[in-house]
């Protein structure tokens, strides 16, 4: 079987999905590429996509509005990774983008290195697939078994998968599992959002980046009884987050 990660990338702007599609291809990836939201959900319905590239500016279906529609879709649909392509500058967008359940953003232009390190991050995040490139033998193997409970909540680290009090699978995009997992780790302690970013994304905080705060709005929604008062996940005034829930390993 081909364990290549298959990579879709979705831009109106023929350019632009060409070279990045090339230079995916040439560090490892399958890529197939799509101009609209029609060609795109053709592709998925063919084919199984590990993530997708998917532009926000676009005519007809925008990127927020796709991205809205794969997340209301069940799994494995509706949890495919999401990068944000978006434009230079335009913090809205990239809020609104991670609000409708992208896992990453990336501001145009960009360097096609960054992508495929986004790429590269996301894929291990979600996926445990291999990350393109050659293969070294040095990637390192999710622990089996490996879970942590919380307040009756079941997190299957080695599954990526939530479970509720009630038994009720919960689904998380990729992003916001790893958040999750970086509080459930760091339980009664203070966590600032570089520190956050790092533990969750592998990567430091941009200047005003809200990502972190976006993600934590939209998990406190999924797991807190009240999302207004919460109680799992406090703010902390000029430090970041608390998860204060006691947390049980194994």
């Amino acid at each position: 079987m081909d364990k290549q990660p298959h990579l879709l990338v979705v831009d109106d702007d023929r350019e632009i999905r060409t070279l990045i599609s090339q230079f995916l291809t040439k560090h490892g990836y399958r890529v197939s590429s799509a101009k609209d939201g029609l060609e795109m959900m053709k592709v998925l319905e063919t084919s199984r996509i590990d993530l997708i590239v998917l532009d926000l500016m676009m005519p007809g279906e925008d990127g927020l509005a796709l991205c809205r529609r794969l997340r209301a879709q069940p799994a494995p649909l509706g949890g495919i990774p999401i990068i944000m392509l978006t434009a230079m500058g335009e913090e809205t967008d990239r809020i609104v983008g991670l609000e409708m359940g992208a896992d990453d953003y990336l501001a145009k232009p960009f360097n096609p290195r960054e992508l495929l390190a986004r790429a590269k991050a996301v894929l291990r995040r979600s996926t445990g697939l291999p990350v393109g490139g050659s293969s070294t033998g040095g990637g390192q193997a999710e622990p089996a078994n490996r879970g942590l409970t919380f307040e009756g909540w079941r997190l299957d680290v080695a599954k990526r998968e939530l479970w509720s009090p009630d038994n009720v699978l919960v689904q998380l995009s990729a992003g916001e599992f790893d958040l999750l997992v970086a509080f459930a780790e760091h339980p009664q302690r203070v966590l600032n959002r570089d520190q956050l970013l790092d533990l969750a994304r592998g990567r430091t905080a941009m200047p005003f980046d809200r990502s972190v705060d976006v993600q934590v709005s939209r998990l406190r929604r999924k797991i807190e009884p009240d999302a207004k008062e919460p109680t799992l996940i406090k703010t902390v005034r000029s430090g970041g987050y608390i998860f204060t829930p006691s947390v049980t390993r194994g």
